[in-house]
């Protein structure tokens, strides 16, 4: 499916997020840059963005792996790093691979980021298991991901969701059923609360949890 929106996807992303996709990354990634990782991996990396974003933001010195099992999406990230003249985007590394069972040593990262993926792995506890596994001891998770939202603004959010999304999606992308498949996972999603116990109960700790966009979207983060 990911195959399929691959080359649009970005374009869709700004068109149904208002932009507003930008500021989350800048959240995710100022977090990140507070504890200075020299080992990164940003994983369900898709066309590269949030590892473009940390390679900007971290120092010369880190090195980025951005992992997806996706191949066009990794032609994608690999396309926009090689057309760009920015020369801090050399640190990253693009490589295939499954979250589920990362071709990865153990206490390899510093910091392992996933955006907006962790709810289309077929099993999140293993998932959760394989990324602290890889993570060296105190080093860092952090969760971008779409959440339960705010009480008052649900009626608004899930109309937009259901009935307005699929469509133009399907219009910029030429794949509506993918954006159908969007909206259930969001709606079937942990809320915070509820992905703090699941991170908690994959043996991290001093989990927190910060609301953004009216709770659409939380950025959580945990410590191996």
């Amino acid at each position: 499916m990911f195959g399929r929106i691959a080359r649009r996807y970005d374009l869709a992303n700004r068109l149904l997020s208002g932009g507003v996709d930008r500021s989350w990354r800048r959240r995710l990634v100022s977090a990140v840059a507070q504890h200075n990782p020299k080992d990164v991996l940003d994983l369900a990396t898709g066309s590269g963005d949030v590892a473009f974003a940390l390679a900007v933001q971290l120092p010369e010195t880190a090195a980025i792996i951005g992992m997806d099992f996706c191949e066009p999406m990794l032609e994608q990230a690999e396309a926009k790093r090689l057309d760009s003249q920015d020369s801090r985007l050399r640190k990253i590394t693009f490589q295939k691979g499954d979250v589920l069972e990362l071709p990865l040593p153990s206490e390899r990262f510093d910091a392992v980021t996933i955006s907006f993926g962790l709810r289309n792995l077929a099993d999140r506890a293993k998932g959760l298991r394989e990324m602290r596994r890889v993570l060296r001891r105190g080093g860092r998770l952090f969760v971008l991901e779409f959440s339960q939202p705010h009480a008052w603004f649900r009626p608004l959010y899930y109309f937009y969701l259901q009935r307005i999304l699929p469509s133009v999606a399907g219009a910029v992308t030429g794949d509506r059923a993918a954006y159908v498949y969007l909206n259930e996972t969001i709606g079937e999603f942990p809320d915070r609360p509820g992905l703090t116990r699941e991170l908690l109960a994959s043996g991290f700790s001093a989990v927190t949890a910060r609301a953004l966009t009216f709770g659409i979207v939380a950025l959580h983060e945990a410590v191996s």
